[in-house]
C-alpha cells in the first residue's frame, strides 16, 4: 500500500500546484478503517499553516447527501413517503413545486432548471458580481421563487436539472415531518449517532473550533485572495466538515447502514439512494446518474461508484466510494482549482488495483498538455502558440500586432494523431496535430506548423 500512498502524494501534490489550490485534505478508508489521511499545502496561506487532516471546510453540496439521507430515515420511519407532493409539506409552496413529489426534489427532476440563487450568494457575498441576493433564511429561497413556474422545461421526472432550490426545500420537509430545524435533525439522528464531533452549521462552532481553513479565490495574476466564507447555505450546501469525520460518514454507507453496532438507516433505504434514477446530461466515464442526493457512476472498472462533488467557490468537496470494494475517499480543499472529483476518483482506482491513467479525463489532459508549446512555419516566417487551458486548446497569433485566440474543440484525441474543430470567419476548419519520434506538427488551413 506504500506505493499506492506515494503515488496519491505524487499525483495530489502535480494538481494542486497545476489549479493553484491553496491547501488540500485527504482521507482514504478500506474495509472500515482508515488507512491514509493528511494534509499538502496551506491552510492559511498568509501565516504558512499547514493543512492537514483535521482541517475544516465547507463540504457544500455534499450536504444534499446528508439531507436526502435524513428523508430516507422518515420514510424508513412511516413518517413521509417519496411519493408525496412536496405541497403536503410545505406551506406557501411555490407554483413551480405544485405537482412535484419529494422524489423529484432529490433525483434534481422536478423540470424546474437551476435559478442560481446560491450562485448569487455566494458570489455576491465574495464581491465577485454585481449581484446581490441576501438570503437568511429557507423562506426567502421560496419567496425568491414566486415566478419560477415560467422558467419550467419539461414535466417532472422527465430531464435533470442540478436545483439547489429543490434541496433548500427538502430541508423544509425534514423540518415538517420530524418537527426539529433542519440543523438539529441532522445533528441528532446522524452526526451524534456517526460519532462526527467537528462537523457543523454554525459560524459560531465553526469559530469556537477554530480549525476552518481560510476561504481562497485565485486572481488572474495567481494571487490568492481571502474571500467571506458563505455561512447561511443550507440543507443544499451548509455543512462544514473535515476528512474524519466524513471518513466516518462513508464508514456507514460500506457498512449498508451500520455504525460500530448502530444502524442510521436500513440497508434498503441506501440501496434506494444508490439507484440511478435519472440519466445525466453530461458523461465523462459513461453512464452516470443521479440518485438520492449521490451520483451514481455504474461502470467505473466494472463497479458501481457513489460520489458527490460540491463547491461553495473558496471551498470545495468530494466523496466517494465503491461498497463491493470496501472503499471510500474524502478530499477537501480550500479553493477551486482541479477537480477534487478527480482526485477522489484517481485514489479510488488505485485501491482496487487499476491503472487511473485509463480514466478519460486523465489520459486526454495529458494529450492535450503534450500538444502545447510554441510552434512556428517554415524557416519561422509566422509563429504560433498553443496553450491549454481547462479542457481547451487554444491557437495564439499574432495579428495586426496583437494576439488573437482560437479555441480548439477535440473531435478525436490520441497519443500520435489529434483532430480538432475550429471557426474562424465563420469558416470551420479541423486542425490536426500529430506526433512522432518526439516531433508535434499541426496542420491549420493553408499552413504546416512545427513545435520548436
Amino acid at each position: 500500500m506504500d506505493n499506492v500512498f506515494h503515488k496519491i502524494d505524487g499525483f495530489i501534490l502535480e494538481k494542486i500546484s497545476e489549479g493553484r489550490l491553496p491547501g488540500l485534505s485527504l482521507a482514504v478508508v478500506k474495509d472500515g478503517e482508515v488507512v491514509y489521511s493528511r494534509g499538502y499545502g496551506f491552510r492559511d496561506v498568509s501565516g504558512a499553516v499547514p493543512a492537514d487532516e483535521d482541517t475544516l471546510y465547507g463540504i457544500a453540496s455534499i450536504t444534499k447527501s446528508f439531507t436526502a439521507l435524513a428523508v430516507m430515515q422518515l420514510a424508513e420511519a412511516g413518517k413521509l413517503s417519496l411519493s408525496d407532493p412536496v405541497s403536503n409539506y410545505i406551506e406557501p409552496v411555490p407554483e413551480a413545486f405544485s405537482d412535484v413529489t419529494i422524489h423529484h426534489l432529490l433525483t434534481h427532476s422536478s423540470g424546474i432548471p437551476a435559478l442560481g440563487y446560491a450562485e448569487a450568494y455566494i458570489r455576491g457575498l465574495a464581491g465577485l458580481d454585481d449581484g446581490w441576493l441576501p438570503v437568511t433564511d429557507p423562506r426567502d429561497v421560496l419567496t425568491f421563487m414566486v415566478d419560477a413556474e415560467d422558467w419550467r422545461e419539461g414535466s417532472p421526472g422527465e430531464k435533470f436539472f442540478y436545483l439547489n432550490e429543490g434541496y433548500v426545500a427538502l430541508g423544509m420537509v425534514v423540518e415538517s415531518v420530524s418537527g426539529l430545524r433542519y440543523e438539529d435533525y441532522v445533528r441528532r439522528y446522524i452526526l451524534e449517532p456517526l460519532e462526527m464531533s467537528r462537523t457543523y452549521f454554525s459560524r459560531e462552532e465553526v469559530e469556537r473550533d477554530g480549525g476552518l481553513a481560510k476561504p481562497y479565490i485565485v486572481d488572474e495574476s495567481g494571487n490568492f485572495i481571502e474571500k467571506a466564507f458563505p455561512y447561511g447555505i443550507y440543507a443544499d450546501g451548509g455543512l462544514i466538515s473535515n476528512v474524519v469525520d466524513l471518513a466516518k460518514y462513508l464508514t456507514m454507507y460500506l457498512g449498508g447502514g451500520m455504525y460500530k453496532g448502530r444502524r442510521i438507516v436500513g440497508s434498503g433505504m441506501l440501496e434506494a439512494m444508490e439507484e440511478p434514477y435519472i440519466r445525466l446530461p453530461y458523461e465523462v466515464i459513461g453512464g452516470e446518474a443521479y440518485g438520492y442526493g449521490w451520483r451514481i457512476t455504474p461502470n467505473f472498472y466494472g463497479h458501481k461508484l457513489v460520489g458527490h462533488s460540491g463547491s461553495v467557490l473558496v471551498h470545495t468537496g468530494y466523496v466517494g466510494y465503491i461498497r463491493d470494494e470496501g472503499v471510500a475517499v474524502a478530499v477537501l480543499a480550500n479553493g477551486a482549482g482541479y477537480p477534487l472529483s478527480f482526485i477522489g476518483e484517481y485514489v479510488l482506482a488505485l485501491l482496487i488495483g487499476e491503472d487511473p491513467t485509463k480514466l478519460p479525463y486523465i489520459w486526454k489532459d495529458r494529450v492535450l498538455k503534450g500538444l502545447e508549446g510554441e510552434y512556428q512555419l517554415y524557416r519561422g516566417t509566422v509563429k504560433a502558440r498553443v496553450v491549454k487551458r481547462g479542457s481547451i486548446l487554444y491557437l495564439v497569433m499574432k495579428e495586426a500586432g496583437r494576439d488573437v485566440e482560437t479555441p480548439l474543440f477535440p473531435i478525436v484525441l490520441g497519443e500520435e494523431r489529434s483532430v480538432f474543430k475550429t471557426i474562424s470567419n465563420w469558416r470551420e476548419y479541423n486542425v490536426e496535430f500529430r506526433s512522432r519520434d518526439g516531433m508535434v506538427e499541426f496542420l491549420y488551413e493553408r499552413y504546416k506548423f512545427r513545435r520548436l
